[in-house]
């Protein structure tokens, strides 16, 4: 009968430590979502507005083509977590926007979106105030 209360007894035991180890993974998210508004311009890859020696490469590296979904991102937003190839929701568009370029330091608060080789398409967005959001790592 002793027997029998123990192992009963370590049984719940064990089902108690799994459930708070459960408890605990579920509500320890790793990420929160940031929501901020940034004016919005749009940029081009051509000699007039980026690099005239490498129109199509980003201050990061990358290789910039036509139809990709990606942005610049002011300096001041980098130290928000908005890093090297986030992914970044803006209101008013489909979809996400990897942040692949920077911006100069001159500017804050303020995101690039890349519209290829279309300067007609850049210039019709011209400036605008938005919404972004992203998922940055909890510290």
């Amino acid at each position: 009968m002793k027997n029998m209360r123990q192992k009963t007894f370590n049984r719940s035991l064990i089902t108690l430590h799994f459930l708070l180890v459960l408890f605990l993974l579920i509500g320890c998210e790793k990420t929160e979502t940031v929501t901020m508004e940034v004016t919005a311009s749009a940029y081009n890859s051509t000699k007039a507005q980026t690099n005239p020696d490498h129109p199509t490469t980003t201050a990061w590296g990358d290789e910039l083509k036509p139809g990709m979904k990606c942005i610049a991102v002011s300096r001041d937003l980098i130290v928000l977590g908005l890093k090297h190839n986030t992914e970044v929701k803006i209101s008013g568009l489909p979809g996400t926007y990897k942040v692949l370029d920077k911006m100069h330091r001159k500017w804050q608060k303020r995101i690039d979106i890349y519209m290829g080789n279309d300067i007609t398409a850049a210039r019709n967005w011209g400036k605008k105030k938005v919404t972004i959001s992203w998922e940055k790592e909890k510290k």
